[in-house]
């Protein structure tokens, strides 16, 4: 989903799998909490669909609406609402599970299973696993997302910013949109653009502060769609390590650093849900505004963020 890491050890690489209803069925997702802005938390119903006049699959399937009991007779298992789902809406932690047993079952028929241990780690709200062989190992951890419309939006499994998430809540995502926006401004920079190293080495001295990692790609994505990219070539490599650091200094000192795609309609390389292009902007930062105490000690932390950084650059050079 991402093409950066602030390590180079211990990585997780993070894939979203997008979500499609099987036939006879459909995904009609629902706001969890109608007027609720901004819109981040969904929940998922499923419905039966009628597919009396609809080309048949191979197979001949019958329509689960008008046919039920004469389906599950046919052996076809138990429908997505009995396996899946609380109620009649997705649930997270049951989707994740299956899709947990799934990734066992397959790896037993694949070529790398002869090469690799796969072994299967804890995780409610999504499938994560390690493979292994000599002293050399990878984790995986799987997110499951539905697409919004056509949009490059999801609806993640990831699990919201609250002490609980309920099962049949999933949380808006904007990893593939971010993903996407990435990949087409590199493929437009010139050669020795190094935007994600930027990215690495400013998230190393992140570490142990109160700022979250995706604040720090809100700034250079804002950056990125504000800044010509020839000013991304490694030449100028200090300069936008300075524009950063000047630029998250002045959203502490604002208490506001807006959302990159809420309420942004000047990203063309993505597709957004028409909600959320005219959506208000949404402050990452808001929690500064409501605590005086917080924000002066976010200002302490970027000033020995500040110093970190030089001296991490000093011993570079």
């Amino acid at each position: 989903m991402e093409g950066w890491s602030p390590s180079e050890e211990n990585i997780i690489y993070r894939v979203l799998v997008s979500l499609i209803p099987p036939y006879g069925h459909a995904f009609l997702p629902e706001l969890c909490n109608p007027g609720e802005m901004p819109e981040r938390n969904f929940c998922i119903r499923v419905e039966l669909v009628c597919t009396c006049k609809t080309e048949q699959p191979v197979g001949g399937m019958l329509c689960f609406i008008h046919h039920e009991e004469e389906e599950q007779r046919r052996n076809l298992g138990p429908s997505l609402l009995q396996t899946v789902c609380t109620g009649s809406y997705l649930d997270v932690q049951k989707t994740a599970c299956r899709f947990h047993q799934l990734v066992k079952a397959c790896w037993l028929v694949l070529p790398h299973s002869r090469r690799w241990r796969l072994t299967m780690l804890p995780c409610d709200r999504s499938c994560k696993f390690k493979m292994a062989r000599a002293e050399e190992e990878i984790i995986i951890e799987i997110m499951l997302g539905v697409q919004q419309g056509d949009s490059d939006i999801f609806m993640s499994s990831q699990a919201s910013e609250a002490l609980f998430t309920p099962s049949t809540t999933w949380t808006l995502s904007c990893a593939v949109a971010e993903a996407k926006f990435f990949e087409r401004r590199a493929r437009r920079a010139p050669d020795g653009s190094f935007h994600l190293r930027c990215l690495q080495l400013c998230a190393r001295v992140l570490v142990g502060t109160c700022f979250s990692e995706y604040a720090l790609k809100t700034v250079v994505m804002h950056l990125l769609n504000t800044t010509p990219l020839s000013g991304w070539h490694r030449t100028h490599f200090l300069l936008r390590l300075d524009d950063i650091m000047r630029y998250l200094r002045h959203c502490l000192e604002e208490k506001r650093l807006d959302h990159f795609f809420f309420g942004n309609e000047k990203i063309p390389e993505v597709v957004l849900p028409p909600a959320l292009q005219r959506a208000e902007p949404f402050n990452l930062f808001q929690h500064l505004a409501q605590d005086p105490d917080a924000q002066a000690q976010a200002m302490r932390e970027f000033t020995d963020m500040q110093d970190r950084l030089t001296r991490m650059l000093a011993n570079d050079n």
